[in-house]
């Protein structure tokens, strides 16, 4: 797998300074988290979902949860657990064998995570997944607390163990206790301490806004992001304070799911006529953002990395090139990183960027540096003269 490897790669060599890496399931787990990049979830019901899935890996992605809890109703789990079985056996039946190695390899398949709903599904679809066991990458937690979190984690240790299988969780952050502001403080203190205990399978922590919102009530309209719902946004600032720090206690934390995906009512003008983005750009192209109605999208996808987020959970597929798009490393950012990691900064100290437009001081700048370096190793770093718009209308391209 690659970022932008279903584009043509002379295309990618024309808007690359350097491409991203070819990384795999069993790439080191911190390569992994950055690599999720835009995570689309599907329903575990649909008929054909291993033809879907190859369908999304042409079309660019590669991470996928395939949901037993909130996407589908009660009484259709026991048959989303069996088309699940089905269609990981109909994935593996398309492997491919490695000369080299012997080994058989999934041809089209992203990462693939299960969304469960009780910890005892972890040990039982792992059991009945048998060697298909391989495709997978891991499970999705739901409604994480430290409560909950432990008996997620002790499953996920026994299936581990069981299939031979390296498996990782993503727990997902969207309990009443963590968004009420009486029992915040405690809840991260209980989820900081789960997850540290189980470092080593925990992939990247996930925001489920959605829940936060239906506890009040409330949704956000098209032209509002997470970050105008206060309420929202004051949990969002608190977990990545305890939860995404630099210091080496921190998780990957990604960006909440955009619910739009459909032209619909607006409040206000359209914020990509007057966007930095499509400065310059064709009119035919800027029209064609605005009906797909990614200004909200693309202005929310810029605040999650402000705010110390990175990937996003998607619903529907036309997010996933935007997310990556925006998660390429600009030649800017680069050069930036670069300068304050040369070893001869060690010792800190400020020096003008190499664009002459800014001032990198090194030891306060160490730690972007670092998570933009890793970022352009998954993603890749724009040619000078490549932006937003060029990299979007190649991944649209395929």
């Amino acid at each position: 797998m690659r970022h932008f490897g279903h584009i043509p790669s002379a295309t990618r060599a024309g808007l690359f300074h350097r491409e991203p890496v070819v990384f795999t399931a069993d790439s080191p787990a911190r390569t992994l988290a950055v690599a999720l990049g835009a995570t689309l979830y599907s329903p575990a019901t649909r008929p054909r979902l291993a033809d879907d899935v190859r369908k999304q890996v042409a079309r660019g992605v590669v991470s996928m949860v395939l949901c037993l809890e909130d996407s589908i109703g009660d009484a259709d789990v026991a048959a989303g657990e069996a088309n699940l079985v089905r269609q990981f056996a109909d994935l593996a039946a398309g492997t491919v064998t490695d000369a080299d190695t012997a080994t058989d390899t999934p041809a089209d398949v992203p990462l693939l995570f299960i969304r469960v709903r009780e910890p005892r599904q972890i040990t039982d679809l792992v059991d009945r997944l048998g060697e298909t066991v391989r495709l997978l990458s891991g499970f999705v937690l739901p409604k994480f607390t430290e409560a909950r979190g432990h008996a997620f984690l002790e499953a996920l240790t026994r299936a581990e163990r069981t299939s031979g299988r390296r498996l990782f969780a993503m727990p997902v952050l969207e309990s009443p206790e963590l968004l009420h502001l009486e029992t915040r403080a405690e809840t991260l203190a209980g989820i900081a301490s789960i997850t540290d205990k189980y470092r080593d399978r925990v992939l990247a922590l996930r925001l489920g806004v959605t829940d936060f919102c239906s506890a009040y009530g409330l949704r956000r309209s098209p032209d509002m992001t997470a970050y105008d719902v206060k309420i929202v946004s004051h949990v969002i600032a608190d977990v990545v304070n305890v939860l995404g720090r630099s210091d080496g206690t921190g998780f990957t934390i990604t960006g909440p799911v955009w619910e739009y995906f459909r032209l619909g009512e607006r409040m206000f003008k359209p914020q990509l006529r007057r966007s930095p983005f499509l400065e310059g750009r064709a009119e035919d192209l800027r029209t064609a953002l605005i009906e797909h109605d990614l200004d909200g999208l693309l202005r929310e996808i810029e605040l999650d990395r402000a705010n110390g987020l990175l990937g996003k959970t998607c619903i529907h597929p036309t997010h996933v090139v935007p997310v990556h798009a925006l998660s390429v490393v600009s030649h800017e950012e680069w050069s930036d990183a670069q300068d304050i990691l040369r070893p001869e900064r060690d010792g800190g100290g400020v020096l003008r960027s190499a664009y002459t437009n800014k001032m990198n001081e090194v030891k306060p700048h160490r730690a972007w540096a670092e998570r933009t370096l890793l970022r352009a190793e998954v993603f890749g770093v724009a040619k000078e003269d490549v932006g937003f718009v060029d990299l979007l209308t190649a991944g649209l391209a395929g």
